[in-house]
């Protein structure tokens, strides 16, 4: 199995897998890499199939990732021209123009996220799935292509899954504070901070606790996202309320939530906190 690499440490030349059931960690990692490109000078583009373009763009956006000349987001069918249905050896021709393209117009080098659901569909033969991901990496050859393959664990059965790990040199993934059926908190890249989902309670609250640390070490502001969380209580609603309470000076954390989570944490005293703002589902407060 490839060594697994959070997306900030990738290098220009990797190509690398991305296995995911959380579409919002499968966003957040994908809009780093997208900002890592950005920052270095290459062009970018996402080919997606699973979100539509203007849903993609849009969440882009939100992270503060504006789709300019040097990122396109565009569907994944796009791979394969005016083909009825995929075929690797278009995808990989096009691609090889696409890289050509980004360096004649004075770009560093070209990376690409694929969604790969396309392989998925009724129509798609999976032998090309296998002779894309065999074909393409001819492409990795100089360190100036760069790319992230995105599988659904939901769209694909084991053994895809299973071979798509094997074939990629590198797989990426979150930094993970704390697994278990109930729970999970990982580290978020864009904006930084720590993503939480699931149920959490004083029990797990030092995980919590852990993970804020590292927050506040890292980031000049703190972003909590709590949008895949289902319940909270009232001693997980003290850690948060503690860490916001002393931050320093000019520092606030930002916790993204729903209104169930914001009416625990307002009881838990959260309106007292001046550097806590707390973004809400369908609102804002």
């Amino acid at each position: 199995m490839a060594p697994t690499t959070a997306v900030d440490r990738l290098q220009p030349g990797d190509h690398a897998c991305l296995t995911f059931s959380d579409p919002d960690e499968r966003l957040d990692i994908l809009a780093a890499f997208v900002a890592a490109g950005r920052e270095r000078g290459d062009r970018v583009i996402c080919f997606t199939s699973a979100v539509n373009v203007d849903d993609l763009r849009t969440d882009l956006l939100l992270r503060g990732l504006d789709a300019g000349p040097e990122v396109s987001v565009l569907p994944s069918d796009r791979l394969w021209g005016d083909n009825v249905a995929p075929a690797a050896a278009t995808m990989v021709e096009l691609l090889t123009r696409e890289l050509r393209q980004a360096l004649s117009d004075g770009y560093r080098g070209l990376r690409i996220t694929a969604d790969m659901c396309w392989a998925a569909r009724p129509q798609a033969n999976a032998e090309q799935l296998l002779v894309f991901e065999s074909e393409v990496a001819r492409l990795f050859e100089d360190g100036r292509f760069t790319a992230i393959c995105e599988y659904d664990r939901e769209s694909f059965d084991p053994v895809t899954l299973g071979y798509a790990s094997r074939v990629h040199p590198r797989t990426v993934a979150a930094t993970v504070y704390h697994e278990d059926p109930l729970l999970r908190i990982c580290r978020q890249h864009v904006p930084p901070g720590v993503r939480v989902a699931g149920e959490l309670d004083h029990t797990r609250a030092n995980a919590l606790s852990d993970a804020l640390a590292e927050a506040v070490r890292l980031d000049q502001d703190v972003h909590l996202n709590l949008n895949q969380l289902r319940f909270i209580d009232a001693g997980a609603a003290a850690v948060i309320l503690r860490t916001a309470a002393n931050l320093p000076d000019q520092r606030r954390m930002v916790v993204v939530c729903a209104e169930a989570v914001e009416t625990a944490l307002i009881a838990a005293g959260a309106a007292d906190i001046p550097a806590l703002r707390m973004l809400v589902r369908h609102g804002e407060r």
